[in-house]
């Protein structure tokens, strides 16, 4: 039986589109309201649902080990059509799931666009409480409308919160020297799809390297709004120059660093290396891993032929800067994701604060299964903590803490991507099978595997019991 009234979705990117899929499935009907073309973004380029604004990469795949991968198991496992997209359109990239960004929103949108149970309007929404909306999902994203964010302000009854997100440049590939790059993933490690040479690096020696941090630093950035200036940047997403500033050797240290990488063309040991990493299936564009930047155009273009390998390259696009603006979600939202003030909404996506591709369309998948609930008279329990879903729902709804900063002031909740810190710890064997003891990295790891292993398991249970509901509804 599917349900008359549809859910409204306010938002066709990742979390949106995940929230679609997953109330179809539930036989509930969904109408997506998209903005875009009516009205663009500052960072989208195309009118496609689910566009990768920044990175092509959802991270690690790793589901053994690894809290990103167990994110993209569970998801598999739950039926996401996000997932399904990503690994039709996989790219090589060592342990990382990479897409082809084009290929991956255009699997999206076909999906969405042929479900009979589905309806695509493209308009701006700037209201809210219209007739007959009782079952919303907002999932504006980090590029909320004005209008939208100001109606939601006026709701919720809190200050603006948001920070800056920024995109890293990407680069033709045939105007990138491999005479002085070489390919290769960090360890050699081959990950879906990959060849262990997935990455293409570039060398600097230590002068080449203090030269680099100098021109970043006295390169000119783009200007902030008055009222722009107190914004906190995400530590996950920072701009390669904020990075800089905080100590010279810090993107040695971070994504310029040369372990598990060796020069084919120098006997010298790297100082730092820059890594780019495939962007579309042709291999034809690179994107700059880490380099998301506030710099000016023109000084993008100058400082980054600085790179030994990228004296000619030419980019085919370049950084940029954009507001984020998320919720307090601690203090407003309940675990079903709804508005404490206003029911009726629910909200999904990084406009909770969850920070990630994956992190936003697991919030969705969950918003979806709990409006499909909604819609059909049922409820369901909240995935367990013990799983990476349910950890960043106890994270956006009630497990974030206000710590006071040792000037006294309060530190505001803060986005946040899955790690193996927001799920209960479970503690490894202190020796292996032959009695030998566990210790130190391989401690860590045994650790890793075995909250790994319980929040699968854990997830698979709950897909089963949470899903029975809604088709015994129907």
């Amino acid at each position: 039986m599917t349900q008359e009234k549809p859910v409204h979705i306010i938002g066709g990117g990742l979390a949106g589109s995940e929230a679609a899929w997953q109330l179809a499935h539930a036989g509930v009907a969904s109408v997506i309201h998209e903005m875009r073309p009516v009205r663009g973004t500052d960072a989208h380029h195309t009118d496609s649902l689910a566009e990768l604004v920044c990175s092509n990469s959802f991270r690690s795949d790793d589901e053994t080990s690894n809290a990103v991968g167990v994110l993209h198991g569970e998801m598999r496992r739950g039926g996401s059509l996000i997932m399904q997209s990503a690994d039709a359109h996989m790219l090589p990239a060592g342990g990382a799931l990479a897409v082809d960004r084009h290929g991956f929103s255009g699997a999206v949108t076909a999906a969405l666009e042929a479900h009979p149970l589905i309806t695509i309007s493209r308009e701006e929404v700037t209201d809210l409480d219209q007739p007959d909306w009782d079952n919303v999902i907002v999932a504006t994203g980090p590029l909320t409308s004005d209008a939208l964010a100001a109606l939601i302000q006026s709701k919720t009854g809190e200050d603006d919160l948001a920070f800056f997100d920024a995109i890293a440049p990407i680069i033709h590939a045939e105007s990138i020297d491999e005479t002085k790059a070489w390919r290769q993933s960090r360890y050699d490690k081959a990950g879906p799809g990959g060849t262990g040479a997935d990455y293409m690096n570039c060398a600097l020696s230590k002068d080449q390297y203090d030269a680099l941090i100098d021109a970043m630093l006295a390169g000119e950035k783009s200007d902030f709004k008055e009222w722009e200036a107190t914004t906190p940047y995400f530590d996950g997403c920072l701009p390669v120059e904020v990075m800089a500033e905080r100590g010279r050797e810090t993107l040695r240290f971070g994504p310029l660093k040369p372990v598990g990488l060796t020069n084919p063309h120098s006997d010298e040991r790297p100082y730092a290396v820059v890594q780019l990493r495939q962007d579309n299936a042709l291999g034809t564009l690179w994107n700059m891993v880490g380099f998301q930047t506030k710099l000016r155009h023109a000084e993008q273009t100058r400082v980054f032929r600085m790179i030994p390998g990228l004296e000619n390259a030419q980019f085919a696009r370049l950084g940029g800067l954009h507001r984020n603006t998320f919720l307090n979600s601690p203090r407003l939202l309940d675990q079903e994701l709804r508005l404490t003030s206003a029911p009726h909404l629910r909200f999904a996506g990084q406009i909770t604060g969850v920070e990630g591709y994956i992190e936003s369309a697991a919030c969705g998948l969950m918003a979806g299964r709990y409006a499909a609930a909604q819609q059909l008279g049922q409820t369901i329990a909240p995935p367990p903590p013990t799983t990476a879903h349910g950890a960043l729902l106890s994270h956006i709804t009630g497990g974030h803490l206000s710590v006071e900063r040792r000037d006294g002031g309060a530190k505001s909740f803060q986005p946040m991507n899955i790690n193996f810190g927001l799920l209960p710890p479970m503690e490894a064997p202190s020796r292996d099978a032959e009695g030998n003891r566990i210790k130190g990295k391989a401690k860590t790891l045994a650790k890793k595997q075995l909250m790994a292993k319980r929040a699968l398991a854990d997830f698979e249970a709950w897909v089963a019991t949470a899903h029975e509901p809604l088709i015994a509804a129907q």
